[in-house]
């Protein structure tokens, strides 16, 4: 049956997206932007909200670049795999000045943008390893995957830890 297993995905990505958008907008206006005492890189929800942008915007890269039968650089030039943490504190530094606000909207376009790749494609096309050259060993499925529910997973953790502080912070 084509779509049930597509279908599964795409709702457990949207549903992710939904709790992560319901989890800041239960904080109070006046208290969403604050920054929260940690160690940790991201300090508030535009942090974190600013860092899935990112790596969909590199998502969208590797996806334009495969489809047009190109070897993408991952996750980006300059970096390799082992230097993650760098690259996340550049993506981190990048969008210090950026409000809440704006943040929340190009990760919302952002993640409309990932779902229409996404609904482009069969199951079969998501689903199969080595089905798209660029990919190699894996499939779709996994680029997709770890760009959206993996990481909306991470990032309502982080958010959830967030929030937590916020409201101790602020009572």
């Amino acid at each position: 049956m084509e779509g049930s297993k597509k279908q599964q995905f795409i709702e457990q990505v949207q549903q992710s997206f939904d709790d992560l958008t319901l989890l800041i907008n239960q904080i109070p206006a006046r208290k969403r932007t604050v920054t929260v005492e940690t160690n940790e890189r991201d300090k508030n929800f535009r942090d974190v909200l600013m860092h899935l942008y990112e790596w969909h915007a590199m998502l969208e890269r590797w996806y334009r670049e495969g489809m047009d039968g190109d070897t993408p650089i991952m996750p980006a030039p300059g970096y390799k795999w082992r230097n993650l943490h760098e690259l996340n504190f550049l993506i981190w530094q990048q969008y210090q000045d950026l409000s809440l606000s704006t943040a929340m909207k190009r990760l919302t376009l952002s993640h409309q943008r990932v779902m229409h790749l996404i609904n482009l494609h069969t199951e079969e096309e998501i689903f199969t390893k080595k089905y798209y050259k660029w990919t190699k060993t894996s499939n779709l499925y996994s680029y997709f995957a770890a760009n959206t529910v993996n990481h909306y997973d991470w990032a309502i953790k982080k958010c959830g830890k967030i929030a937590e502080k916020i409201t101790q912070e602020t009572s």
